[in-house]
């Protein structure tokens, strides 16, 4: 989640001051309830910093276990077909004859 994409912080929430009026709401409740909302609000941004880093260190995870994956599969994969097809020849040859492997 981007900062551009949050439109209010939770020091924005706390600052901000609300005109009052003749059948203006209680000003005690609303305070009361906007230190709830404040709450909630940093709670939600810790989680999603929490979230953020977690997904970043199993990214560096994932990317550190499929580099040398692909090292095994590549080149070495290659000597191991070559040798599986020399053992096969060579078994061939020996129960067949010479003749077969001609």
């Amino acid at each position: 989640m981007s900062s551009e994409e949050i439109h209010l912080t939770s020091k924005e929430i706390l600052e901000k001051d609300f005109k009052t009026s003749m059948r203006g709401y209680n000003q005690e409740e609303v305070d009361e309830y906007l230190d709830l909302i404040i709450q909630d609000y940093d709670k939600f941004q810790q989680e999603i910093e929490r979230l953020q880093h977690e997904n970043d260190r199993l990214k560096r995870m994932s990317s550190r276990e499929t580099t040398p994956r692909q090292k095994q599969n590549g080149t070495g994969n290659h000597q191991v077909n070559y040798d599986i097809l020399k053992r096969v020849s060579n078994l061939e040859k020996a129960v067949f004859g010479k003749k077969y492997a001609d």
